[in-house]
């Protein structure tokens, strides 16, 4: 008995259903990968960051490698000559900027208790006495600011209570120690003697092997740490040395049979890539000039910390808007808190607009060009998923290359656009 096809409404309704389950597996996959990824980077990071730091490095290397290159210098010579430029730069920034941070960072942690008292006494005083501008503003909208006056100096009326003197109980006296103790009563002490020393060595045991145990951590920890920053260079090196051979035969490499399905892997890979170089190539120079920038101009109207303010910048700022909004925040509660004045917040603003001027007219055109990077709220969502789900640097760092790969496949397949 053969059953009758599905009318249009019950159609509509199966075809709901199937897209449903389909979204359903399909987020269920993303959420597998992810927690997956998050596993594998737990236990790989110290073998995976070292690489990911290289790979940055080339794609801001390549560029001034290329250059030696096109001036007929070998390109095993020409990476030397890059790293023993970068060698001086770096060493030129730790022997004068560094020193500078470290002093600027200890005054910060030293002055956090004063700046907060001066904080907390300046806004009182702004409330209880606000500007005449911000009362204007507040008349015209019809709203009354009541200022509450609080008198500190009214002296404590209470007085202390007299002490209560006790007497002191009676001491008991004791009872005469039998001259010579039963061998029962050796037998006794003993016993408990051994039982409680027992106890405490292994107590004393347990405790030390913890403490041995989280010292070794801390030890391979370190030692892992400074094993991955000296591998650095060399996947450095290799990187750029045989940034040719990979770019030509990468191809041939990957698993799968020449197909159609391999054109497409091919095409998608290529395009992540070119998302990759605009944005390490653009968005972090962007951000090294920022800060920059940023440090110079607030050392210019005398703010404090300023080497401090414009070394944090350098890092933020490679969030778009987000970083921005940070240091310029930074900037304006430290120059309230230090002058407590309007001028030194209406210039540490002046120095914002300028170097947002100078980003948008000057650093983003000549840097990044006519090419289109990831969309700044891509790179803030990215990131921020990125460091709650994976964990950490390694987690940011590796969610800008999943950001592209989303957005590459998300534009090739489903959104498409459709052709007139």
């Amino acid at each position: 008995m053969s059953l009758p096809p599905p009318t249009e409404k019950q159609a509509k309704i199966i075809w709901a259903a199937l897209t449903g389950l389909a979204l359903a597996t399909i987020v269920g996959l993303v959420v597998g990968l992810v927690w997956g990824l998050g596993q594998v980077l737990h236990v790989l990071g110290p073998v995976i960051w070292p690489i990911a730091v290289a790979a940055v490095l080339a794609y801001l290397l390549d560029p001034v490698v290329d250059f030696f290159e096109r001036r007929r210098v070998p390109r095993t010579r020409a990476i030397a000559l890059v790293f023993f430029i970068a060698f001086v730069l770096v060493a030129g920034v730790f022997s004068s900027v560094v020193p500078r941070l470290v002093v600027e960072t200890r005054q910060l942690v030293a002055n956090v208790p004063t700046l907060t008292a001066k904080l907390e006494t300046r806004a009182t005083a702004w409330v209880n006495n606000p500007p005449r501008p911000f009362l204007s503003i507040l008349n015209r909208l019809g709203i009354q600011w009541s200022v509450t006056s609080t008198d500190t100096n009214t002296p404590a009326t209470g007085t202390n209570p007299p002490p209560v003197l006790t007497e002191a109980p009676p001491v008991a006296t004791a009872e005469p120690v039998p001259a010579s103790p039963s061998p029962a009563f050796f037998g006794q002490i003993d016993r408990e003697t051994v039982q409680k020393a027992t106890e405490w060595f292994g107590s004393a045991l347990k405790s030390t092997g913890g403490w041995l145990g989280r010292q070794f951590s801390r030890l391979t920890g370190f030692f892992g740490v400074i094993a991955g920053l000296a591998l650095i260079p060399i996947y450095l090196f290799y990187l750029l040395l045989e940034k040719r051979s990979i770019s030509d035969n990468w191809t041939v490499y990957l698993p799968v049979a020449d197909s159609t399905f391999k054109e497409e892997l091919v095409f998608v890979l290529r395009s992540i890539n070119d998302y990759l170089i605009a944005f390490f190539r653009g968005q972090v120079l962007v951000a090294i000039c920022d800060g920059i920038l940023y440090g110079i101009g607030f050392a210019l109207i005398g703010l404090p910390y300023a080497f401090l303010i414009g070394a944090v910048a350098m890092v933020l700022t490679i969030i778009p808007f987000l970083g921005a909004i940070v240091t310029c925040g930074a900037a304006l509660l430290i120059a309230l808190v230090s002058f407590g004045d309007w001028q030194h917040p209406l210039l540490v603003l002046a120095v914002f607009a300028a170097v947002q001027g100078i980003e948008g007219y000057v650093l983003q055109p000549k840097i990044l060009g006519d090419r289109v990077g990831l969309h700044p709220m891509v790179i803030i969502v990215a990131i921020m998923t990125g460091t709650a789900l994976l964990g950490g640097i390694l987690g940011a760092i590796l969610a800008i290359p999943l950001a592209a790969a989303l957005r590459v496949i998300m534009f090739r397949y489903v959104w498409k656009k459709r052709e007139s």
